[in-house]
């Protein structure tokens, strides 16, 4: 069969490059629709390609950065499960019903996973309650709360988070004016509020300690955050960073340079749409909006990049999930295949795959090492969190090597006989690879914990009512 090949024009700023959310597609058309003799009669068909394949190049630098998250998971659930209630203690049996929550499915212990970190909660016995349930009945159960070390981190960034009041509604504030109309729904904020450094409690404490900036309306989708008045000197957007290029003599460049990160090395003709792109006028997304420029024309898309730029420029590890940004895309104007758009601009913005769902980076953010340049006080003492961790985690290695050696020592597992709901079940000396995390910063372990900030966002939505949602084991939610 006789094969003609044509492609489109080799403009690279035509607008299927922009528009095809896999910027890789081959579409291939007969020319007869009919299929009768088809082998006594030779027929051509018609290869269109649009461009080439754009491949996500993996940085282990900033992938590492995912992974330890994911490490400290089940810690920072059950840490906010915690300090949710006024004695910052649960008993085990009720915390069984928060396993859709922590990420812990059957038939893995709930209890197994607490013995893993021996610096950060402890199990505790108290007189069972005299309810008519159990009048008859008399004996103790088995409870969990933060260690002392655990719990004066702990504090420590609930105090933080207090002084930074007037800060964290900056930062919220430029937030809701990147909305068209100045408005998020609540249930979407709660999506970023971890990233963006909130308390769970942002909703009645914001409001109350700035009445003057924000106030919670009521909208046919739900309950709403309104900005009531915004500084005008927060409009403004991030700057660019500097560039330097290890030149001895300072003098224009005779070619066009893009400024990548190290080994990256992109096709000629997507590097030359980098680069007219670049060449674009900067547009303020404060004062601009989608309706402002034609649909899918470079304009629209300076003007879509500029938004992600400031949003992950928000956050506190100048990351957040794709996902979360797809929530924003009509109040912020974003194109439908954002992921694509983002994938497309590896200047701005690092794709990783690491994880249940896909997270974006602000690559200016980071130096060629992945070390983050501005780093928040919150990430310090999480820093110090996870150092905690790996301490519990030397304890229980030490344990485990005695108990074989034959030595009897007071561990943290002599509740393993009390009876529990899911006390039955133990994994042993399951190791969840965090050990390994530090010893190599490219490590490409796989981990237990589903990537889903959805669940967290629902104890997040409650604010400061102590109150958070459980699901049984069909799926379905109720308070308790």
């Amino acid at each position: 069969m006789l094969l003609s090949v044509s492609c489109q024009s080799d403009n690279f700023l035509s607008s299927s490059f922009l528009q095809s959310s896999n910027p890789s597609f081959i579409s291939l058309k007969r020319t007869k629709k009919s299929f009768q003799n088809i082998y006594s009669k030779p027929q051509s068909l018609s290869l269109s390609i649009s461009c080439s394949s754009l491949k996500i190049v993996r940085s282990p630098s900033l992938d590492k950065h995912v992974v330890k998250q994911n490490k400290i998971r089940f810690v920072q659930k059950l840490k906010t499960l915690l300090l949710s209630k006024p004695k910052h203690f649960l008993p085990i049996h009720i915390l069984a019903k928060c396993r859709a929550y922590l990420c812990i499915h059957k038939p893995r212990s709930i209890l197994s996973m607490i013995y893993r970190y021996p610096t950060i909660f402890e199990l505790f016995t108290i007189p069972m309650p005299l309810t008519p349930f159990n009048a008859t009945k008399s004996g103790y159960q088995l409870c969990v709360r933060l260690t002392p070390a655990a719990k004066s981190l702990a504090m420590q960034e609930l105090n933080l988070k207090s002084a930074m009041s007037g800060f964290l509604a900056n930062k919220l504030q430029k937030l809701l004016m990147l909305s068209s109309h100045r408005r998020l729904l609540l249930s979407k904020i709660v999506h970023l509020g971890p990233h963006l450094g909130l308390s769970p409690n942002f909703r009645s404490r914001l409001c109350n300690d700035h009445p003057d900036k924000f106030k919670i309306v009521g909208t046919s989708y739900g309950m709403a955050l309104e900005l009531v008045h915004w500084d005008p000197e927060l409009a403004v957007p991030l700057k660019s960073p500097p560039v330097n290029r290890g030149l001895i003599v300072d003098r224009p460049l005779k070619f066009k340079q893009l400024n990548l990160r190290k080994g990256l090395n992109l096709k000629r003709r997507h590097r030359d749409f980098l680069m007219k792109f670049n060449e674009l006028p900067d547009i303020c997304p404060y004062n601009t909006s989608l309706d402002d420029f034609p649909k899918s024309s470079l304009e629209a898309e300076k003007r879509a990049c500029g938004v992600v730029r400031e949003v992950l420029g928000m956050m506190v590890e100048k990351r957040t999930l794709i996902d979360h940004l797809t929530h924003f895309r009509k109040e912020f104007g974003l194109p439908n295949k954002l992921r694509a758009m983002i994938v497309r601009h590896p200047e701005l913005f690092y794709v990783s795959l690491k994880g249940m769902r896909d997270s974006v980076f602000l690559v200016e953010g980071f130096d060629d090492k992945g070390v983050l340049l501005e780093k928040d006080e919150s990430l310090v003492i999480r820093d110090q969190l996870m150092a905690l961790v790996a301490e519990g985690k030397r304890i229980r290695r030490e344990k485990r090597k005695a108990r074989i050696n034959g030595t009897i020592l007071d561990d943290c597992d002599n509740n393993d006989n009390i009876e529990v709901e899911d006390g039955d079940y133990d994994d042993g000396d399951y190791d969840d690879g965090f050990d390994n995390l530090f010893d190599s910063e490219d490590s490409d372990l796989e981990y237990d914990f589903h990537d889903d900030d959805n669940e967290s966002s629902m104890l997040y939505a409650n604010g400061g009512n102590a109150v958070f949602w459980t699901g049984d084991d069909n799926g379905d939610s109720e308070p308790w």
